[in-house]
């Protein structure tokens, strides 16, 4: 898909579903994402919040920020200042009232001309929004350009599904190998500090055996067939990933990654 395409498409499915589900795994609904949502922030916070940053004088950047969950999940940490950016004017126009008195960037990341100024963030996030990146070419310039926004031993915050079977591509999203990722990371100037699951269950199994991967998708859409139904299932499978993302060392689908500039 090019990429005027596919910037109209997240400009009309955030238009029309300004949600965690417009933002997340639209077909398993809005309540089931809700709980999704709740572990990837718990997992956030656990990590972030570990890194060591005065967040309290800390510059922020969150690339592709949707809803503005993870802007959120920065001021839970106490950052003072904190920018968000988007690609499409539906979520800008509602970030800005969301979050009075925010910086909020409209930009690509792929090419931000001048919008960001060079060294000027200590830390960036860009959650499940790399790969959204469908052009290879565009996911390498956006690491360049998030390299050139952080300081040198800033830090960059990812979630990715790093791979380790092979490469899917797809007309909206492109799941690359965690060696190709790591070395466009290495290009753009990072170095990986460590990589944790963000998710185990409540996901696509995207890294999973071909077959195991269709039996739980199916299982998770049956579960997710109504709110009620999705909910309860969400809250269940929530008691389990909770403990999952603390104990398991590789996930098959959503990993967060921190890497530090050099």
């Amino acid at each position: 898909m090019k990429h005027a395409e596919l910037k109209d498409f997240w400009e009309q499915r955030l238009d029309a579903d300004w949600t965690e589900s417009g933002v997340g795994y639209k077909q398993l609904g809005l309540a089931f994402n809700t709980w999704i949502y709740r572990i990837r922030g718990e997992v956030f916070r656990r990590e972030v919040g570990g890194l060591g940053l005065d967040l309290s004088s800390a510059r922020i950047l969150d690339i592709g920020s949707g809803t503005g969950f993870y802007l959120r999940q920065w001021q839970y940490l106490g950052a003072g200042s904190i920018t968000g950016a988007d690609l499409t004017s539906a979520a800008v126009e509602r970030l800005r009232g969301r979050f009075p008195g925010k910086e909020i960037l409209r930009l690509d990341i792929a090419e931000p001309g001048d919008a960001i100024e060079p060294a000027s963030f200590d830390a960036v996030s860009a959650m499940d929004v790399l790969f959204h990146i469908t052009d290879d070419q565009r996911y390498r310039s956006a690491l360049r350009s998030i390299g050139r926004a952080i300081k040198p031993g800033g830090a960059f915050v990812l979630s990715e599904n790093f791979l380790h079977g092979r490469e899917q591509r797809g007309e909206h999203q492109v799941n690359h190998t965690l060696s190709w990722i790591s070395g466009a990371l290495d290009e753009a100037g990072f170095d990986v500090v460590r990589r944790v699951p963000m998710l185990v269950l409540m996901n696509a199994q995207v890294d999973a055996n071909p077959v195991w991967r269709k039996l739980w998708g199916g299982f998770l859409r049956a579960a997710t067939l109504t709110e009620v139904t999705g909910g309860a299932a969400g809250a269940l499978l929530a008691l389990a990933e909770r403990r999952l993302v603390r104990v398991v060392r590789e996930s098959p689908t959503t990993e967060l990654m921190i890497c530090r500039r050099r």
